[in-house]
């Protein structure tokens, strides 16, 4: 069996990389040519590993499909998968988010999307229903898009209790519920919105991206337009932690899937300036919650290096030590298989790099 799969989504298609036991990864594709494709996910609570992937055509729009085969083969419903009701007036842009839920909530899938809405599947990612009351929020008609749109890009569930959900929305900020969907409140508090007028507001934060801490499932990382925070009681309250870092402006941020208080982000220079920060490739990983940073760059690129890393172009697979992934807009693929102290370069000239996913498999 595959030990490990690696799914890259870009602007024009999906390559996915296989490794077995520690051979070189080979590389496919790309699938669904000429689709941009934004979402990606590995769903590994099957008979089989179900892979998930949200292409966008420009010719026939956005679609969900999925392959049960590691990718030798697609499928697509006959009917939309993620579609809006007639009355909500709305039209799907496309698929930000493909997140399956734990063994807590078998065959749960949640989709996000742009117009910023959560369907959920309880099917495996064959259909989904829109998650109305978020939908019909009080707040939603003071969310405003930010500068890449209205989406809904973040979804972290919490294994100990399917009921609780966790999104994040640009340019809305993060919202809960802890009632399985039936109501939700901003969670937003020492959030900073540097672009309001009033920087502390209870929604409208432009958050890109959060992760889930690996021992602690109440401690959550953000990375912000402007800050990098944690939080400690699932989001109730945020606390900077981006002193340490060359620039706390960034999209991507990622958690170790086994090592606590540890994680991961990819900082930029600025949102005018949306390069690597001081104009050098490195992520910067965090042991003690943010407490402090370090750099982790060797094998990466020396000189100056102007490949962006966006929100769900950084991931870990499950592997111990962990692999650590990242893509870029360049068309640069790197790789760590040792917690981030070394790179490889995996692949380059790809398109856009939107977004990556692996999982390991049979070891």
């Amino acid at each position: 069996m595959t030990d490990a799969v690696l799914l890259v989504g870009t602007r024009k298609g999906l390559f996915i990389g296989r490794r077995r036991g520690g051979a070189p990864w080979e590389f496919d594709g790309p699938h669904f040519n000429a689709q941009a494709v934004y979402a990606v996910a590995v769903d590994r609570r099957g008979p089989a590993p179900r892979l998930l992937v949200g292409g966008d055509s420009s010719h026939w729009g956005p679609s969900v499909f999925s392959s049960d085969d590691l990718g030798a083969t697609w499928r697509e419903p006959a009917a939309p998968a993620v579609r809006f009701p007639q009355d909500t007036g709305a039209s799907l842009e496309r698929v930000w988010q493909l997140h399956p839920a734990g063994p807590e909530a078998p065959g749960v899938v949640y989709a996000g999307t742009e117009p910023a809405a959560l369907f959920r599947s309880t099917d495996r990612g064959d259909s989904f229903e829109l998650v109305r009351p978020l939908w019909e929020h009080p707040s939603r008609g003071k969310w405003v898009p930010g500068g890449g749109g209205e989406g809904l890009h973040t979804v972290i569930t919490d294994p100990r209790d399917p009921d609780a959900v966790t999104v994040a929305v640009s340019t809305a900020g993060v919202f809960r519920t802890r009632d399985g969907g039936a109501s939700w409140a901003p969670s937003n508090e020492g959030v900073s919105a540097v672009f309001l007028p009033d920087p502390h507001p209870e929604f409208g934060q432009c958050v890109h991206k959060i992760a889930q801490d690996a021992a602690d499932t109440d401690r959550l990382y953000l990375q912000n337009h402007w800050g990098v925070y944690r939080s400690d009681d699932a989001g109730g309250r945020w606390t900077d932690i981006g002193g340490g870092l060359p620039s706390d402006f960034g999209f991507a941020v990622a958690a170790h899937p086994h090592r606590p208080d540890t994680a991961y982000v990819f900082p930029l220079n600025a949102d005018s300036d949306r390069v690597p920060a001081e104009h050098r490739c490195r992520v910067f990983r965090t042991r003690d919650a943010g407490a402090t940073w370090e750099p982790l760059a060797r094998g990466l690129p020396a000189g100056d290096h102007y490949g962006t890393v966006l929100r769900d172009a950084l991931c870990t697979d499950d592997a111990d030590p962990a692999g650590i992934y990242f893509g870029n807009r360049n068309g640069e693929l790197y790789a760590s298989h040792d917690d981030g102290d070394s790179w490889q370069l995996l692949a380059e000239h790809l398109p856009d790099v939107l977004c990556v996913r692996a999982a390991t498999f049979g070891q």
